[in-house]
């Protein structure tokens, strides 16, 4: 399965954010904290820069080389088919993000996607709403024998999510997670909306490693791809048809405000 440039780019993204907190010194953020951008600077991209990405160190966090459609993506968890009605004038322009939050400590993945939210609306007066739309779809299924996930150990705990990455390998790791919990954090690493099929409602420990070139892989003892991963570990099925998917739709967008 060969994976769109977006995907590949937010899946990096997300696995760098979560790889950064996990060595970092700093604390982490509270998790009840809300943060903001206090300063902000927004600017087109050198298109002269072969720099891209999100970095976050401290209080700084800085984007780089990334459309309205990929801030969305990151934002909200989304796969690129999930966003609607991008104006022309937006579609292809490229922006680099600088700038320092309001709360002391490190921010979670999803603190860091509350951040966004908000610049987005702040600075690029983003309005929309949802809608249920037909897409090609991974629709989550129980597999042969049923699903091989384990309760939660303390399922009162806010769900979490990490990742970490050797070489091609990718270990993604959740507890306390519901299924939606698992979807929100996976969709970053596929190319489709994932919807659930499964009627699971528990709260499980989830981990499953992979890797995300098959055919680059250079260990013999490899870990199979994702799709092969999910069965075996997971006893979950990740089939490929098309359903009902939640979508995005701009009812507005403008151009970033000036700094």
């Amino acid at each position: 399965m060969q994976f769109c440039r977006y995907t590949s780019l937010i899946a990096t993204a997300a696995l760098a954010a979560s790889t950064a907190i996990a060595q970092s010194p700093i604390k982490p953020m509270a998790s009840d904290a809300h943060p903001s951008f206090e300063v902000a600077t927004i600017k087109p991209h050198d298109p002269n820069s072969h720099r891209q990405g999100w970095h976050v160190r401290g209080d700084r966090f800085l984007i780089e080389d990334q459309t309205v459609t990929s801030l969305m993506m990151y934002a909200f968890s989304i796969d690129k088919h999930q966003v609607a009605d991008v104006p022309d004038r937006l579609g292809n322009a490229h922006y680099d993000i600088e700038g320092t939050i309001d709360t002391p400590g490190e921010p979670s993945l999803r603190q860091q996607q509350e951040m966004i939210q908000k610049l987005l609306a702040d600075r690029f007066q983003l309005k929309f709403h949802h809608e249920q739309r037909e897409l090609p779809v991974y629709a989550i299924q129980l597999a042969k024998g049923g699903a091989k996930l384990k309760p939660a150990t303390h399922p009162d705990v806010e769900a979490n999510q990490d990742a970490s990455s050797h070489g091609s390998e990718v270990t993604v790791t959740f507890t306390s997670a519901t299924l939606a919990d698992f979807i929100l954090g996976m969709q970053f690493f596929l190319d489709r909306p994932l919807v659930d099929q499964t009627g699971l409602t528990g709260k499980y420990d989830i981990a499953v490693r992979y890797t995300y070139d098959e055919d680059h892989a250079l260990d013999p003892n490899a870990p199979p791809g994702i799709f092969t991963a999910i069965q075996e570990q997971l006893g979950l099925n990740l089939d490929a048809v098309k359903a009902p998917a939640n979508v995005i739709v701009i009812d507005h967008i403008e151009p970033p405000s000036a700094n």
